[in-house]
């Protein structure tokens, strides 16, 4: 694993975030001390992740649903 000095991460931390996010793990050091380790975030499995529409077909919306309880909530506001 690569140790890089912190003057050389702030100086080029944009171009060790995309090799992380490549999969390599660097130590950064100060003073020759290492203090902390930068490593890629684990990526959800395919099945993990949500998709959308992943239900589709599976329940029937109603033609007029934004007209349902119209009566109650017309009531409760004191319209009409």
């Amino acid at each position: 694993m690569e140790t890089v000095n912190i003057h050389e991460a702030k100086t080029h931390l944009s171009r060790l975030i995309e090799r992380a996010a490549k999969g390599e793990s660097f130590i950064i050091a100060k003073a020759g001390k290492p203090m902390v380790k930068l490593v890629p975030l684990d990526q959800p499995a395919a099945a993990q992740m949500r998709r959308l529409g992943f239900m589709n077909g599976q329940f029937v919306v109603p033609a007029d649903f934004d007209q349902m309880g119209i009566g109650e909530i017309e009531q409760l506001f004191g319209a009409g």
